[in-house]
């Protein structure tokens, strides 16, 4: 099995309309860990609807909304999928992402990069989440590094190669602006699965040492939502409507019961971050961009 290049990038994508409510809005907050200290009023606003201030979803809760599923495992794709890696998440924010709403997902393939045999392919996918009357809520990138599949160029005859994304830029060598600490439940990767990502290496132990992990491992969009999070509540001083964009590597996994901290640097509107397990000292999310309103 190889990659069809003009196959996979007209793979045609029912739209996935879905229907949710500030319950589903609160929930997926919790399952970042946000409200763990009950008397910390500043995050009730994104999981309590009874504050003042009316309840908020958080940007990145658009990386859940309209998924089309793990399309990549299905034979028509030509993908290796046991060798997947997701390497990149960029979100554009273009209106604040309701706590109630029917919403449709628009899936389809973009680009796709032959890195060479031996070096892996990279697939990108493009996701529109639209309100049902077409209102434009955010624009969502998945950058996929599908290692199996370098050198799908040179079979079939011959086939296109697009080219990358442009970089993302890394972050400054000077101290942070800000830092910002989410001390992740050990249930964490059981509760974010309930978002929608059922694959049993965030759950089962069994699984997860076959892939060669100690225990399963935090869902990498968790670990993103967590960052989101931190940057809401530093540069955009607690006001989800604030940020805009969300562009980030994933530089490595992440367990339940680590700690995260995320470092937060501002120039204008511009932002750029990373995001570090503490107890490993190790980078897990890296050339983090974003920008605010």
């Amino acid at each position: 099995m190889a990659i069809h290049y003009q196959q996979l990038k007209d793979r045609p994508f029912e739209p996935v309309h879905q229907h949710y409510t500030q319950r589903d809005t609160m929930l997926y907050a919790l399952s970042l860990g946000v409200g763990n200290n009950p008397l910390d009023a500043t995050n009730l606003s994104l999981v309590y609807e009874g504050m003042d201030q009316p309840l908020q979803a958080l940007p990145t809760m658009s990386s859940v909304l309209g998924y089309p599923g793990f399309w990549m495992k299905q034979e028509d794709s030509g993908i290796d999928w046991v060798k997947l890696v997701h390497g990149e998440q960029r979100t554009t924010i273009h209106q604040p992402v309701p706590v109630d709403a029917k919403v449709v997902g628009k899936t389809r393939v973009t680009r796709i990069i032959d890195k060479g045999a031996g070096k892996g392919a990279i697939v990108v996918s493009e996701r529109s989440l639209e309100a049902e009357d077409g209102t434009l809520y955010a624009t969502l990138e998945q950058v996929t590094f599908c290692r199996g599949d370098g050198g799908y160029s040179q079979e079939l005859g011959g086939q296109p190669s697009d080219e990358s994304l442009p970089a993302l830029a890394a972050t400054p060598e000077t101290a942070p602006q800000w830092t910002f600490e989410h001390r992740i439940r050990p249930e964490a990767a059981l509760l974010y699965r309930l978002m929608g990502d059922y694959n049993p290496l965030h759950a089962d132990p069994r699984v997860a040492q076959a892939a060669g992990f100690e225990k399963p491992i935090l869902h990498g969009l968790a670990t993103y939502g967590m960052v989101g999070h931190a940057l809401v509540m530093t540069a955009c001083g607690g006001d989800a409507s604030q940020l805009r964009s969300i562009h980030a590597r994933f530089s490595s996994p992440v367990y339940p019961g680590e700690t995260l901290r995320t470092e937060i640097w501002q120039s204008g509107k511009s932002l750029k971050f990373r995001a570090l397990v503490v107890e490993r000292n190790i980078v897990v999310l890296s050339h983090g961009n974003g920008s605010v309103a």
